[in-house]
């Protein structure tokens, strides 16, 4: 049996690095029928000691099946057992996030 669900889900785990958001990004990727990216946090000072990440968005697309969604759990699950747990809510702000975007190459590296 098959779901739909469109309902945006926000995933945040507090001082998670930017590059662990990024991997476990990438692992929700890989599942079907999954849409994920990564929200900027909107302060405009930047602070080492804080992640540079707000959250994870996830979104089910089209029928995504109830393996697959078990699949995301596990995925998630695993991430909760290294760095804590996470929180999770369905998305009820307005507007949509501002996206994580690549930095541009450093002055002087290959392209």
């Amino acid at each position: 049996m098959q779901t739909q669900d469109n309902q945006k889900y926000e995933i945040q785990f507090p001082g998670l690095p930017l590059a662990v958001y990024k991997e476990l990004a990438a692992h929700l990727r890989q599942v079907e029928g999954v849409q994920t990216g990564l929200c900027l946090v909107e302060s405009g000072k930047f602070d080492y000691d804080k992640s540079q990440v707000e959250c994870l968005w996830l979104q089910y697309i089209q029928t995504t099946s109830p393996q697959n969604r078990e699949r995301v759990e596990q995925i998630l699950a695993y991430y909760r057992d290294r760095y804590g747990e996470g929180v999770r809510r369905s998305q009820s702000r307005g507007g949509e996030h501002k996206p994580l975007e690549e930095p541009p190459p450093c002055a002087g590296s290959p392209r």
